[in-house]
């Protein structure tokens, strides 16, 4: 049976390593890292070099992302992505203004499966309905099916996807290449697209070759 002595010396251990233990777990309650693969391809003209900031640049839609819905997601999209440029020294051109050099298309897709792929329903899944879709597309991509078991209780999974094109204004040549993935259980909040819009444009303009995790983490 241990001593008191011993007992005594224990004590400030044991509060010391709960005490570490509860920062620990407070770090974790209070971040949510949103990891996405990377992809960037960068061509630009061999002759002007990389482009110094500042530069000015104008969004380019496709007609399919003017109405409705649709063309509300893309311009919340594109307003993410003003954002997080005019970090990096590029700004939208106003109106009024002389022609910008670029013109910056984005597009993300969103799709919603009522399970993870690793996950099997016991006793299997009925095929179901597959809508396809996202922001650039009419819709947003979801799939429905029924499990054969009843009280299988399944939560939804999510693969999200955000790219973004740069191109030449005069020439309309693209420049610049960039796209993130995500998959995750979060529902589809600002702060997330507006992490995977960063990981896109991470290494901006000369990023690295292949594809590449990038963690943004936010507060939650």
């Amino acid at each position: 049976m241990p001593s008191a002595a011993t007992t005594s010396r224990r004590r400030p251990l044991l509060v010391s390593l709960m005490l570490a233990a509860a920062v620990l777990l407070a770090g974790c309650a209070g971040v949510l890292r949103v990891d996405s693969q990377v992809e960037s391809f960068a061509r630009w003209d061999e002759r002007s070099g990389l482009p110094a900031a500042p530069q000015r640049y104008q969004f380019e839609r496709l007609p399919s992302q003017h109405q409705g819905q649709v063309g509300k997601a893309q311009t919340d999209l594109e307003q993410w992505t003003r954002d997080e440029l005019a970090a990096l020294g590029w700004h939208l051109a106003g109106p009024g203004e002389a022609a910008p050099g670029w013109r910056v298309t984005v597009q993300a897709q969103s799709v919603r499966s009522p399970f993870a792929p690793w996950e099997v329903p016991h006793g299997g899944y009925w095929p179901g309905i597959s809508v396809y879709g996202g922001w650039g597309r009419p819709g947003f991509g979801a799939r429905f099916g029924f499990p054969l078991d009843p009280w299988w209780d399944a939560t939804p999974y999510y693969q999200r996807a955000v790219s973004i094109v740069i191109r030449d204004a005069a020439t309309g040549q693209v420049a610049y290449e960039t796209s993130a993935a995500h998959d995750s259980r979060w529902h589809s909040t600002p702060g997330l697209w507006q992490a995977m819009i960063r990981a896109a444009l991470a290494g901006f303009p000369a990023p690295p070759q292949g594809v590449r995790q990038v963690n943004i983490d936010l507060p939650r």
